[in-house]
């Protein structure tokens, strides 16, 4: 037994230090995938009964924790472990292959998307009317990534209405159709789960591509739009989850193609934005019928008629840029969008400001570190509206004023975070310092008044405390003790206290359906 164990420990160490042992002890992970693995998780990696297997897929998810994965399975799945099948070797011979790339590169075009649609018998002729006793506008949505399943919780007595599985890894943050009835959850690998709340059923699901970021969903609740790493489209659905049209994403010559990092509802616009990976371009996609229609390259008069138009319906209008964006945030309006450049060759990043009006940037920022736009959050100060950003690298909250565009204010935290909420019911601000080593168990509270510290809130020492967000009327803030043996805490938002916890599996993220249809201006959108 104690050779066994050091056996496993061993090929552990190796694994983590990069030995190919496929090689070093003769293992051949191809051949062991295909008599056991296969059957779940598809000939090519794709992804079956099980979540697809591919490099980008496999992003949030360590070697190590592949590893233990195959060696003793996973809760509440059909995921068995293999220890009393494959030897140590065997076993981390297969978690060190399955990070490789497939080999030819995997497609996914409109048939495939098409031929993946479920519907649930009977979906169609649910009632119209939660099928519980709660408020429903009062519901947070709780995504478990430590089993992979997502609780429903009562914003007001903070108990677990339902529980359920879902796919692998959900990423991007569930939408949530206008009037809070459906939820759509997009998943690393490609499925966007449509969701009844009101019902506790889910009623339909389409893989949208292998490899998919986030979904959107318009403000008029007639459309779903996916972003796809993998293939480099994004994919239009009515609400039903039919397939409406892809688009590549690719320049207007079709000579590159790049990566779709998000896209977003700007519901004023009446549109979706699209931000890409590798290209230097913004894509604007408008769902207004009467959309005007798009001039591509230079045009003299487009009101004479000159050059040939395409439909602004759904058709793509690029704003060109000077480089690609990454990591979207917009104003209230939606008329600006802040994006963060990568580092430069003298390692310092920025942030540019683009006009979706007149498609082009009208400034730019200097921020320090690696600052996290997509989890910033705006509110009324002194006059005018900032923006304030967490960071990921340095431990600091980035202040800019929305209508000068100047940093206003660098606001100290206890380290790198990732997440900042408020409310606009609530005078104060909450960060975590998820990415520190030594302040990760800690949120800060600061007053959105003077942009000063007030607060600590220390959750279990020594453990992940992170993403806030609060119920619908802003008294109470709900945190994640994201760890396996996790929990929801919820804290009194004016006094700071721990009101009470629920036990949860690594609850990654909480979004209240009404803050979420509402578009508080203290959550993401």
């Amino acid at each position: 037994m104690l050779s066994l164990l050091w056996r496993r420990a061993l090929a552990l160490g190796l694994v983590l230090m990069g030995v190919d042992l496929a090689r070093a002890e003769g293992a051949d992970a191809p051949a062991l995938y295909q008599q056991h693995c296969v059957a779940c998780h598809g000939a090519q990696r794709l992804g079956a009964m099980g979540p697809a297997l591919l490099p980008e897929s496999l992003e949030r998810l360590r070697p190590a924790e592949a590893l233990r994965v195959i060696t003793q399975g996973r809760p509440a799945t059909q995921m068995a472990g293999f220890a009393d099948k494959l030897s140590a070797e065997q076993i981390a011979a297969l978690a060190q292959w399955i990070y490789t790339p497939v080999s030819p590169r995997p497609s996914w075009g409109d048939a495939d998307i098409r031929a993946s649609r479920i519907e649930a018998p009977g979906a169609r002729s649910l009632p119209a009317r939660p099928q519980w006793r709660a408020e429903p506008l009062n519901l947070f949505v709780v995504v478990e990534g430590g089993d992979h399943h997502v609780s429903l919780v009562d914003g007001d007595r903070f108990e677990v209405i339902h529980r359920f599985a879902s796919r692998f890894a959900l990423h991007g943050g569930p939408k949530f159709s206008p009037d809070g009835r459906y939820v759509f959850f997009g998943s690393r690998d490609g499925w966007i789960s449509k969701y009844d709340l009101w019902n506790l059923t889910l009623v339909a699901e389409v893989r949208a591509g292998l490899n998919m970021r986030n979904v959107a969903v318009s403000a008029d609740g007639r459309w779903v739009m996916a972003a796809n790493y993998l293939p480099h489209t994004l994919a239009l659905f009515d609400t039903e989850l039919n397939l409406v049209r892809s688009y590549s994403a690719a320049n207007l010559a079709g000579t590159a193609s790049s990566r779709v990092s998000a896209v977003y509802d700007a519901a004023p616009r009446h549109s979706f934005i699209v931000a890409l990976k590798d290209l230097p371009e913004l894509w604007e996609i408008s769902y207004d019928p009467k959309a005007e229609a798009i001039h591509d390259g230079l045009v003299h008069d487009y009101k004479m008629g000159e050059a040939i138009a395409t439909p602004g319906y759904l058709g793509v209008r690029r704003t060109l840029l000077d480089e690609p964006l990454d990591d979207f945030f917009f104003d209230q309006s939606y008329r600006h969008v802040l994006g963060a450049t990568r580092p430069r060759s003298d390692g310092a990043p920025s942030a540019q400001v683009v006009n979706l009006d007149v498609r082009r940037r009208i400034a730019t920022l200097p921020l320090p570190g690696m600052p996290h736009l997509g989890s910033g959050i705006t509110f009324e100060w002194r006059g005018t509206t900032v923006l304030a950003s967490p960071n990921l690298k340095d431990g600091v909250v980035s202040v800019i004023d929305m209508k000068t565009w100047q940093p206003v204010t660098q606001i100290a935290t206890l380290g790198p975070g990732f997440f900042m909420r408020s409310h606009e019911n609530t005078p104060y601000a909450w960060v975590d310092a998820m990415m520190s080593p030594t302040a990760k168990d800690t949120l800060l509270v600061i007053d959105k008044r003077t942009l000063e510290p007030v607060a600590r809130v220390v959750g279990d020492p020594g453990k992940t405390l992170a993403h806030i967000e609060f119920t619908k009327d802003g008294r109470y803030a709900l945190a994640s003790l994201w760890e396996m043996d996790g929990a929801l805490i919820v804290y009194d938002a004016a006094t700071f206290k721990e009101i009470k916890r629920l036990p949860m599996s690594k609850p990654v993220g909480k979004y209240n359906v009404w803050n979420k249809i509402n578009r508080s201006e203290g959550t993401s959108h």
